[in-house]
C-alpha cells in the first residue's frame, strides 16, 4: 500500500476572543459552524458531499459543544448529512491531533477530503455536580468549573502531577533561571509583532470575523502594553517569589480554526494550489509537573522523522501558554534561531482557546509557507498533564 501525499489546500480561523468578550454569546458548535462553512466556500468548486470526514478538536465537551462538537458543526454549517464529524481531546493539543488523525487518513487512502480545526468557548464552559454516592444527599454538593485545569482529580494522583498549570510554569522557570523579566520581555515582544502583523494585513487571509459579533482582529493584543505595565502585574500562582503574571500567560479565550485537507485528487477537485504539504508529526510524553517541557521532545522526534533539521526551518510557530513554557523550550532547542519562532505573534497575545490552537499553529504555518513561497515549517504545543505534540509541513 502506498502512502499519499496530503495537502492543507486553505486554513481559516475565527479572530480569538476574550474570556467573557466578544464571541461569549456565541455557542461553540456556532463557532466550529462557522469556520466549517467559511471553508467550504473559499473552495466552490469542490462539492460538499465529497468531504469524507470532519474532525475537530474540543478540550471540554461538557456543554454546548454537546459531546461531538464535529458532527454538530457539520449539520449547523449546512453541510450534507451524509458528512459524518468525529470531535477529538488532547486537551491543549486536540486541534492539532485532529489536523494529524486526518491526514492520516488522507494518506492511508481512508478518505480523500478532508476538514480539520478545533474549537473551545472557555467562557461559555459550563460547571458540573459530581453525582453524589448515594441517593438524597441532604447536605450542599460542589460544582466544578471546566474552563481549565484539574477537577475531580483522582486522589491516587501523586501531588506532585496535580499542580495547577501556572505553578508549572513557574516549575520550568525554576529550572531554566527565567526571571520574571526575561518573561515579561518575552510576553511584550509576543503583543508587538500580533500588532504589527495584523497592521500590515497578514491575518487577511485567514481570519473569518463572525457575522454579527464586532470583532475584526483578536481581542487580547495590548498594542500599547509595556514593561513598566506588565512590572505592575502581581505573580498569580506563587504569593512568594513567583514571576508567572497574567501579563506573562496566554489568557482565557474564545475562538475556532479548520483546514481542508486532501490528496492528489481532492486537490484537482478543488482546482486550488496548495498552501502547504504534511510532512511528518510525533506525540511524546513528559512529567505531568512539567507539562510545560513537552514539546522538546515532541520537535526533535518530528525534526528527526521528517529527516531535517533546525536549520531547515523556514518558521515555527510555539504556542505560548506561559513565556516561561515558551523560554523553557527554546533554552532546550539552543541550535534553533529564535527570531523565526511566531513572527506573527504568540498566544500570550493572541491567545489560547484550548481546542482550537493547535489548529489555528497548523494554518498560520500553512499560510506563513504559501508567503513565503517554499521552505519547511513546524507547529508545537505542550499539553497539560505532560504531553508534547508538532506536526511538519513544506512546500
Amino acid at each position: 500500500m502506498s502512502i499519499r501525499d496530503v495537502y492543507i489546500v486553505d486554513a481559516v480561523r475565527t479572530p480569538i476572543g476574550k474570556f467573557g468578550g466578544a464571541l461569549a454569546g456565541v455557542r461553540p458548535d456556532d463557532l466550529a459552524a462557522h469556520v466549517v462553512r467559511a471553508l467550504v466556500d473559499r473552495s466552490p468548486a469542490l462539492d460538499p458531499a465529497r468531504v469524507d470526514d470532519v474532525y475537530f478538536g474540543d478540550a471540554n465537551g461538557a456543554g454546548e459543544d454537546n459531546r461531538d462538537v464535529a458532527r454538530m458543526a457539520v449539520l449547523l454549517a449546512g453541510l450534507p448529512v451524509s458528512v459524518p464529524g468525529v470531535t477529538v481531546n488532547r486537551l491543549c493539543g486536540s486541534g492539532m491531533e485532529a489536523v494529524i488523525q486526518a491526514a492520516r487518513a488522507i494518506a492511508l487512502g481512508d478518505a480523500s477530503v478532508a476538514i480539520a480545526g478545533g474549537v473551545e468557548s472557555m467562557s461559555r464552559a459550563p460547571w458540573v455536580l459530581q453525582k453524589p454516592e448515594r441517593a438524597f444527599p441532604a447536605g450542599h454538593q460542589q460544582l466544578h468549573s471546566t474552563t481549565l485545569g484539574w477537577r475531580m482529580t483522582n486522589p491516587r494522583m501523586p501531588a506532585e502531577w496535580t499542580v495547577s498549570l501556572g505553578e508549572g510554569a513557574e516549575l520550568v522557570a525554576d529550572k531554566h533561571g527565567l526571571t520574571r523579566d526575561r518573561q515579561d520581555a518575552f510576553a511584550l515582544a509576543s503583543h508587538r509583532k500580533a500588532a504589527e502583523a495584523w497592521a500590515k494585513g497578514l491575518y487577511d487571509d485567514e481570519v473569518v470575523p463572525y457575522a454579527g459579533v464586532d470583532l475584526t482582529r483578536d481581542e487580547c493584543i495590548r498594542d500599547t502594553t509595556s514593561m513598566e505595565a506588565l512590572a505592575k502585574l502581581k505573580p498569580s500562582f506563587r504569593t512568594t517569589g513567583g514571576t508567572v503574571t497574567a501579563g506573562n500567560s496566554s489568557p482565557l479565550n474564545d475562538g475556532a480554526a479548520a483546514l481542508l485537507l486532501v490528496d492528489e485528487d481532492g486537490l484537482r477537485e478543488t482546482g486550488r494550489e496548495p498552501l502547504a504539504r504534511i510532512r511528518t508529526s510525533a506525540v511524546t510524553g513528559i512529567e505531568p509537573q512539567l507539562f510545560g517541557l513537552g514539546p522538546v521532545a515532541a520537535v526533535r522526534r518530528a525534526l528527526a522523522k521528517a529527516g531535517c533539521s533546525f536549520a531547515d526551518l523556514k518558521t515555527f510557530e510555539l504556542n505560548e501558554a506561559f513565556a516561561a513554557q515558551a523560554l523553557g523550550c527554546l533554552a532546550e532547542w539552543p541550535e534553533l534561531d529564535p527570531e523565526i519562532v511566531n513572527p506573527r505573534g504568540g498566544a500570550v497575545a493572541i491567545g489560547h482557546p484550548l481546542g482550537a490552537s493547535g489548529a489555528r499553529l497548523a494554518g498560520s504555518v500553512a499560510h506563513q509557507l504559501a508567503t513565503a513561497g517554499s521552505g519547511t515549517g513546524l507547529a508545537a504545543l505542550c499539553i497539560g498533564v505532560g504531553q508534547g505534540l508538532a506536526l511538519v509541513l513544506e512546500r
